[in-house]
């Protein structure tokens, strides 16, 4: 058993991994009749293009579902790690593997969406508090502006930046963590990209806009 548990942290990861991979804006919306996000909109199999389809019901299950799991594998490892000596930076890395599986589901010949639904729940996971600040952050940015990218944009940068400023004070900063946090969010900057290049143009759809 002891030599098996050299494999705990690395079947974790997969596990995290396989579980992002289920791209749930395609699940649902079959599920619900709807048209694949995929070949509408934006194009991305995320929640805010399921919204576009008119179906705030399937845009709501679609964003819990993609938040829990990133927060599930997180808080699975938080839960029961001990029992099998899986520390902080096994929490990093599962957390990670669930946000990078969103983005490349296995599932969906990688082709996934960007991942701030999932990424969210990691950071749920991974404190409360801190999940709770970047969303309050999305939430503000989305409400004045009303540009979805635009909210994720700003929630990525700040992310990191309220990790490493409440460790010490609301947490015990640990640097596996500050670097899986800073990896999820260049990584979602990278997936806006060309939501960026739509800002500075002004063609960014904006917030409850139908597909065309």
């Amino acid at each position: 058993m002891e030599s098996l548990a050299a494999f705990y942290p690395l079947l974790a990861v997969l596990a995290a991994y396989l579980v992002g991979s289920l791209s749930f804006a395609v699940i649902v919306s079959r599920a619900m009749g709807l048209h694949d996000p995929r070949t509408y909109g934006s194009k991305n199999p995320g929640a805010t293009n399921v919204l576009r389809s008119g179906s705030k019901a399937a845009a709501i299950v679609t964003l819990l579902l993609d938040a829990l799991k990133g927060w599930l594998p997180v808080m699975l490892v938080k839960w029961f790690g001990a029992r099998y000596g899986l520390g902080d930076g096994t929490v990093a890395m599962v957390g990670l593997a669930a946000f990078v599986g969103h983005l490349f589901p296995v599932f969906f010949r990688f082709k996934g969406g960007k991942g701030v639904a999932t990424a969210l729940g990691v950071l749920v996971a991974t404190s409360w508090i801190l999940g709770v600040a970047t969303g309050v952050t999305w939430l503000l940015i989305a409400y004045f502006f009303r540009y979805s990218s635009l909210a994720s944009l700003v929630a990525a940068v700040f992310a990191p930046v309220y990790y490493i400023f409440g460790g010490g004070v609301v947490w015990v900063m640990d640097k596996s963590l500050v670097l899986s946090t800073a990896v999820m969010s260049l990584m979602l900057i990278w997936r806006h990209s060309e939501n960026i290049s739509r800002l500075v143009k002004g063609t960014e759809s904006r917030l409850g806009k139908k597909k065309a």
